[in-house]
Order: structure tokens, then C-alpha cells, then sequence
């Protein structure tokens, strides 16, 4: 019985542009599979095993380097992002515009729901500006910041703490705690003979701040925010 034969046209074509069957990869594994078939079900194929291993080789080169881009990416939208956030910081000329800037404006491009600053104080919370600002200013007692990062561990407090939250505190979010997942807590150093201050963030979605994130930009934005209060402070 003869073998069936190839179309003219179709050899043709093969035999003068072979790239275009070497760069399809699913007619590639056809070729190879009739090849395998055609040398029986006793004989290894070491090419064939060869072939396959390289191919799962690339296909995981070819995820780490889109994952590397997309990390990259996401890198620099975040730093953008933290950028924006600190030129919109030092517009006002006024503290009390600084601080209402920080619930609205500054939290949108950092894309949060809530930010909260809080101020350790020996004075209690009846001054009308505090009340005024009630929303995006907290007033504590002293030892509250320390407490309230370690959660109740022996442990030194982190300059910035990312973590999951089954609900936010009250005292910090006020009506808004009930739907808050996650947040970002920057502890703040305004200088010596200072009580240290909070900055919290918060976010409804529980994948927003996270541990095993990264803080460089975060770091770099307390840093900035501390000066900043220490010139209003002064």
C-alpha cells in the first residue's frame, strides 16, 4: 500500500519557508507525536524527551519574565503614586487645610478609604479645632501608639506595620472601622521632648496592605510627613 502523498503546493510551501512550521508550536507537537508513533511504543525517544524538557523550560522563563514586568511595572505606579501623594502634602499653607487635604486628596491618590492621624496628648480631645477635623484627626493618650502596633506582643514597634484586620478600631476609623480589612501604620517621630504621632491608613479591601510587602515607599513617605509636622509643630 503506498503512502498517501503531500500536495504539491503544500510541499512547496514547507520546503521554502520551513520557519512557519518551526514557530507553530501545536503543529510542531503533531509532527513530533506521528513521529513517536511511527518509531512504535518500545523505542525511547530521546530528542522527543529533550524537546519537551526545554519546552517546559521556556514556558517558565517566559512567566518569570512577564512577572518580572508586570512587578516592575507595578513598582513604578507605586512610586508615582507616593510622589503625587507628597507634592499634594506640601501645597497647603495652612495646617488645618494640610490636615483635610489628608482624608481627601492625598488619600485618593494613594487610593485608601481612610486616613487617620492620631497625636499622643496629655490634654483631653475637647478643643474645637480637634473636634472640627474629627474625621482625619485622633487624639490619644500617651502609650497608646505602642500599643496599639504590637497588639499586645513584646516586640519594638516598626516604623511602618502593613497588616490584615478582621475590623478597624473605632477609635481611629470612628463610623467607618466596621469595613476596614487592611492598613498601613506609620509611625511617627516629631523630634525629642515630642510625643510620637500615628498615620493609618486604611482600606476596605483585606489585600491592600499586606506583611510580605514591601516598605521602601511607605518609609520614604513617613519620612517626608514627619518633617512636615515638625514644621508645623515649630
Amino acid at each position: 500500500m503506498s503512502s498517501p502523498r503531500i500536495d504539491d503546493d503544500l510541499r512547496e510551501t514547507i520546503m521554502t519557508r520551513p520557519d512557519v512550521i518551526l514557530e507553530d508550536q501545536d503543529l510542531m507537537r503533531a509532527l513530533i507525536a506521528a513521529n513517536e508513533r511511527a518509531m512504535g511504543g518500545n523505542i525511547v525517544d530521546l530528542r522527543g524527551i529533550a524537546m519537551d524538557r526545554l519546552e517546559a523550560r521556556l514556558d517558565r522563563l517566559e512567566d518569570t519574565h512577564r512577572s518580572v514586568i508586570a512587578a516592575a511595572y507595578e513598582n513604578l505606579a507605586g512610586t508615582n503614586q507616593v510622589h503625587r501623594a507628597i507634592l499634594r502634602m506640601l501645597d497647603p499653607v495652612e495646617f488645618e487645610s494640610f490636615l483635610r487635604d489628608l482624608g481627601g486628596e492625598v488619600a485618593e491618590i494613594l487610593r485608601v478609604d481612610v486616613v487617620t492621624l492620631v497625636l499622643e496628648s496629655v490634654q483631653n480631645d475637647d478643643d474645637p479645632a480637634i473636634k472640627r477635623l474629627g474625621t482625619v484627626l485622633s487624639v490619644a493618650a500617651p502609650g497608646f501608639i505602642d500599643d496599639y502596633l504590637s497588639t499586645g506582643r513584646n516586640a519594638p514597634p516598626r516604623q511602618v506595620t502593613l497588616r490584615q484586620v478582621e475590623t478597624g478600631t473605632s477609635a481611629i476609623y470612628g463610623q467607618k472601622a466596621d469595613w476596614i480589612r487592611s492598613e498601613a501604620c506609620l509611625k511617627l517621630d516629631f523630634g525629642p521632648g515630642r510625643l510620637p504621632g500615628l498615620l493609618v491608613m486604611g482600606a476596605e479591601d483585606p489585600h491592600q496592605f499586606t506583611p510580605q510587602q514591601g516598605t521602601d515607599l511607605l518609609t520614604f513617605f513617613t519620612g517626608v510627613f514627619e518633617r512636615q509636622m515638625r514644621r508645623w509643630l515649630s
